[in-house]
């Protein structure tokens, strides 16, 4: 009869996780039950207390606790202690809820709940496993002197890492909590006295109303929280190099962690911080400085050398040696197409190549990405399909975008080629310039969370260019932040 009359607590089946802790143990288990339908990992384990008078229950998700832990920690105490508030465990983490809504949460955290007959409390004991990898280097982001750990799947790991670059109370993690249904652990790790308030406070504002629930890696997120959605530049930074995001803390920037998500979002972002890499600062400022300028060299290549091409052999052929314009002449007398479709075909296979390069296995797929190049390349030019020249101009355009150190910024370069190269087959010379300083205007009107994007060019302050163009020895900058400070 006890049970009947605490059935009314039981929530109803459209609501599961809006109810109570019933004082009935087996209330609780049918709740919990009712939530976990098909979940064969849900574990429940029946216990008696050492005075043999108070049942209980041990539930956990097996494949996200750590097993071991609770055989060694939680049952043993339990079963052999004598019985107190709370229940003794050797375990110091834990806490009480009457919510089962909390309870929920903490199974999929991979905590482990005790329910107890008689109790409308629930003991919630930190017992977080699961699956996980050991700390690897990043794929993408390859140094040559600098640390070799990546980021992991879980925030107190990459927390954890980010600790260790950083060995200072004065970095903080900040949770945030996000919309939805799903548990997501969001946390802003800064440098308190370092970040900007007007930023953190801006960031966290967008992160809370943002909906979580389909979010599968922080990318996602990204793209949710960025200023302007319509631009092909990337407004956050996405690394997976705890070393990277330790620079970036140090210059008052706002790394974002998301769990089961191995890269961290590092924001505001700024054009000039996508050319930057790790070894920037791990070889001396003069070497730095001039791969850095090499860098941009290489993107005014990748974006405009196809189009410049197009241009001067559509309409502006004056411009060029008598001698080059008749080797030009030659090698296209026998190509059927116009340059802009000659140079559409050659760039849309080699963007086919890379792609196809990046997503079959390693060794397989650099024997795709040299074997077929050099095999349609050739053989496009035998056929009379393309010119010698634009092979070359393919060439030297993707080896320039290999060049960019990070990704998602190679990509935006790749793609504002195409519209480049059809200005130059309409406009010429002339469509070529009105392209660039159309691409420059939206550099400078673009903005990452209030910041401007452009550095250098939006506004110009000289202390900008001591870490952007150009990389002045440290021990310079250091003096001249001092003396900034003084």
């Amino acid at each position: 009869m006890r049970f009947f009359k605490d059935r009314k607590n039981v929530p109803d089946s459209r609501h599961p996780l809006e109810g109570k802790i019933s004082t009935n143990l087996q209330v609780n288990i049918f709740n919990i039950k009712q939530v976990f339908t098909l979940t064969p990992n849900l574990i429940f384990r029946d216990i008696k207390l050492l005075d043999r008078q108070v049942d209980g229950t041990l539930v956990y998700l097996q494949d996200l606790a750590d097993v071991k832990k609770i055989e060694k920690h939680i049952i043993p105490p339990l079963c052999t202690g004598e019985f107190d508030q709370p229940p003794h465990a050797s375990i110091a983490d834990f806490k009480k809820t009457s919510a089962l809504q909390e309870t929920i949460n903490g199974l999929l955290k991979g905590n482990t709940i005790l329910f107890l007959q008689e109790h409308n409390e629930a003991y919630i004991y930190t017992t977080v496993g699961g699956p996980s990898r050991t700390i690897e280097d990043s794929i993408f982001e390859t140094t040559l002197k600098g640390s070799h750990l990546g980021f992991g799947e879980t925030t107190d790991q990459n927390i954890a890492l980010l600790q260790q670059f950083i060995p200072s109370p004065k970095l903080k993690a900040a949770e945030v909590k996000m919309e939805g249904d799903l548990n997501r652990h969001v946390y802003l790790v800064y440098l308190e006295g370092t970040a900007k308030e007007e930023q953190l406070a801006e960031l966290t504002k967008r992160i809370k109303r943002t909906n979580g629930d389909h979010f599968i890696n922080i990318g996602q997120l990204a793209e949710c929280i960025e200023d302007n959605h319509w631009s092909p530049f990337p407004q956050f930074r996405l690394t997976e190099r705890p070393d990277q995001a330790a620079i970036d803390l140090f210059k008052g920037k706002i790394c974002v962690v998301l769990d089961r998500s191995p890269s961290a979002l590092i924001a505001p972002g700024s054009i000039m911080s996508f050319f930057q890499s790790v070894d920037d600062y791990t070889t001396r400022w003069m070497l730095a400085s001039f791969v850095r300028i090499l860098r941009f060299v290489a993107v005014l290549i990748s974006i405009f050398l196809p189009a410049i091409y197009i241009s001067i052999v559509s309409f502006n052929y004056e411009i060029i040696p008598i001698r080059l314009l008749i080797t030009i002449g030659e090698s296209r007398a026998e190509i059927p197409f116009d340059p802009l479709i000659e140079a559409l075909l050659m760039e849309i296979t080699l963007e086919m190549l890379r792609e196809a390069g990046i997503r079959l296995p390693a060794p397989v797929g650099q024997t795709v990405g040299i074997v077929g190049g050099i095999v349609i390349g050739q053989a496009a030019v035998e056929a009379g399909i393309v010119s010698n020249f634009m092979v070359i101009i393919v060439s030297l355009t993707a080896i320039s975008s290999f060049i960019i150190p990070n990704y998602d910024m190679s990509l935006g370069i790749r793609l504002m080629r195409f519209p480049m190269m059809i200005i130059a087959s309409l406009f010429g010379i002339v469509g070529i310039a009105v392209g660039f300083m159309t691409l420059i205007g939206h550099i400078v009107k673009l903005e990452s969370i209030g910041s401007p994007y452009g550095t250098l060019l939006n506004p110009i302050h000289s202390s900008d260019f001591k870490d952007s163009l150009f990389r002045f020895p440290l021990w310079k900058a250091g003096k001249s932040k001092q003396s900034s400070k003084d």
